[in-house]
């Protein structure tokens, strides 16, 4: 009786972790992966990923805290509250300052709505002690667009005497690198490195990364972290126009307001039917848009893109703008939607996994 009572025990047991397990699920499908290794990042570089987080279901998510079980990684919330389909980053950030050899951390991030789960992330790294970048990232700030910028990476090498950088590589065609070794010897080498950003960048946050190749057989590549802002020409404020919870047949008013740094025409706007938006035809700084949105008898979410055309800019710049109808008498919570797809819903357990 005591063994069958201890098997028993330990079935319920299983069955209570596997359960707890499943529990989890909800949470580890809104990250984009839950693994990063930094491979071999320089002494001193700024070393950082970001985990893309993305509600998925109709309840507001909320992360309540991120931890890291090594000092080598400090955690970051870009944003803590998710509505639906919206999205945020837990940056990890190496030390590379104070911490040299194999390095691991796990970041354990906590949900409490809309249920209690727990997510880990795992981080893996190699700093090497040998290899000092400074600065420990290269940040152009910001940038107008179409205009170029520059900036100086010095890289030290303390070892063998041999040791070289052999090319510099990245992943976008707006980056040009000049690269000259200033010093060798006494088992030292140091490099200086002219990093440009070319005029045809596009407008955005540069998130990005610089490679140096080198002749070291154990690691060839050293990464070193690239971010900066290319400003547009022209921008719209806000970013995202939210018009309400509207009845069928409602309507509302909003306005967009359009600057440039110089004066300039809006050329021409395109946007869903049931928008009404008009715009002056003449060159301004700023133009203040009249957004004018009547709801249709069908029921749901709805975004759309408008688009804005400029004499000024060959791209045009965009904002998403969305609303939700329901009717008068069904009781609501805002849940905005970035995408104007149907939506599907599956149900996941106690709540319902939605899907653009």
């Amino acid at each position: 009786m005591l063994r069958t009572s201890k098997i028993a025990g330990f079935t319920l047991l299983l069955a209570l972790l596997a359960s707890v397990a499943s529990a989890q699920e909800w949470a580890v499908k809104m990250f984009n992966n839950t693994t990063h290794d930094f491979g071999t990042v320089a002494k001193g570089s700024l070393a950082e990923y970001r985990f893309v987080i993305k509600n998925i279901y109709e309840e507001d998510a909320h992360i309540q805290s991120v931890t890291s079980s090594c000092g080598c990684t400090t955690p970051k919330i870009t944003k803590s509250d998710l509505k639906t389909f919206e999205s945020g980053e837990i940056v990890a950030q190496l030390n590379t300052k104070n911490f040299t050899g194999h390095k691991s951390a796990t970041l354990t991030v906590t949900f409490d709505k809309p249920f209690h789960a727990q997510v880990q992330l795992n981080i893996t790294a190699f700093i090497r002690s040998d290899v000092v970048t400074q600065p420990g990232i290269i940040d152009f700030g910001s940038v107008d667009q179409g205009a170029k910028s520059e900036q100086k990476l010095h890289v030290t090498y303390a070892g063998r005497d041999d040791w070289k950088l052999l090319d510099v590589k990245t992943a976008d065609p707006w980056y040009e690198v000049e690269m000259k070794e200033t010093a060798r010897g006494g088992g030292r080498v140091s490099y200086d490195l002219l990093v440009r950003l070319t005029n045809d960048a596009p407008a955005g946050y540069l998130h990005d990364q610089l490679i140096l190749v080198t002749n070291d057989a154990k690691a060839r590549e050293i990464p070193v972290d690239l971010q900066g802002r290319v400003a547009s020409e022209v921008t719209i404020s806000p970013e995202k126009l939210f018009l309400g919870v509207l009845n069928p047949g409602q309507q509302v008013r909003k306005n967009l307001v359009v600057r440039g740094k110089r004066p300039f025409k809006i050329t021409d706007i395109q946007c869903a039917r049931c928008f009404q938006i008009e715009h002056s035809a003449d060159a301004k700084t700023v133009h203040l848009i009249p957004v004018v949105f009547t709801a249709g008898e069908t029921e749901g979410q709805i975004a759309q893109q408008i688009s804005i055309k400029t004499d000024q800019s060959g791209t045009p710049a965009a904002i998403t703008a969305f609303a939700e109808v329901v009717k008068a008498d069904s009781p609501t919570t805002p849940t905005p939607a970035t995408v104007p797809e149907p939506i599907v819903r599956k149900k996941t357990g106690a709540f319902e996994e939605v899907t653009p």
